[in-house]
């Protein structure tokens, strides 16, 4: 099944984006090449972008702390395991202590480093980061793969509290998500969202096999889907043909 997810608001929408981004500089990370090292340097770049919110860092913070005293209330509740319970408020209270514990901003060092803000500006041009447009650059390029990884560890550093409380937060918010199956008739699909839950995020998920895409709108009051055939020339083709699809709300 493919998964598409939908946020209700800009908060998860700004954890969806750094999640992304995180999880694409992994990647880019254990790379042993100078273009693979690029390419995590730009999306470096945009964490910085994604990140750059004053009130990103309290505002986490907040959530971490509401989530803790959410938990601790389900203690003794014998139908929630108290090792699981202890364990992610554990992991909560890692997080917050990491993330108020880290005296300045998240990249704030990397802003201040010229070399890698000449960078940065020139990936903003086609073609701006060539050899004869940034000689130190192409030079760094042609460094051993391990030079260059122990460079971008050392630069990514900073990140770590934000990219670990973030995945936690969303991970938090996913598992109160019930799976449930649903018919889009005619390819449509809508449905009231349930009152006195606050809802931030949708999961969808589609077979693969269909071939479709779908075209999520929504706000706190309702939630729409509507479903279309891939195409990669032309506009996509409304599907009108009974559909099914699994949705999770999570709040």
């Amino acid at each position: 099944m493919i998964l598409y997810e939908y946020p209700f608001n800009e908060r998860i929408r700004t954890y969806l984006r750094l999640e992304c981004l995180f999880s694409r500089l992994g990647q880019l990370l254990a790379s042993e090449t100078a273009l693979g090292h690029h390419f995590a340097l730009a999306t470096l770049f945009d964490i910085i972008d994604a990140s750059n919110r004053a009130d990103l860092k309290s505002e986490i913070l907040k959530e971490l702390e509401r989530q803790k005293q959410q938990l601790a209330t389900y203690r003794g509740n014998p139908a929630v395991s108290e090792v699981s319970l202890n364990t992610i408020l554990d992991r909560l209270e890692k997080s917050y202590g990491a993330l108020v514990n880290q005296r300045s901003k998240a990249g704030e060092d990397l802003v201040k480093n010229d070399w890698l803000m000449s960078i940065r500006s020139r990936m903003a041009i086609p073609g701006g980061t060539c050899a004869f447009d940034l000689p130190s650059y192409h030079t760094w390029q042609t460094r051993q793969a391990s030079v260059r990884k122990a460079d971008l560890d050392r630069w990514t550093t900073s990140f770590a509290p934000l990219a670990q409380a973030v995945s936690l937060l969303l991970q938090i918010l996913r598992d109160t998500g019930k799976r449930q199956m649903h018919t889009a008739a005619g390819g449509q699909f809508q449905m009231n969202l349930p009152h006195g839950r606050d809802i931030q995020l949708l999961r969808l998920r589609i077979d693969p096999s269909l071939n479709l895409v779908p075209e999520i709108s929504g706000n706190r009051f309702m939630l729409s889907v509507r479903l279309t055939r891939q195409s990669t020339v032309g506009q996509p083709e409304p599907v009108t043909a009974d559909t099914p699809i699994e949705l999770a709300l999570c709040a």
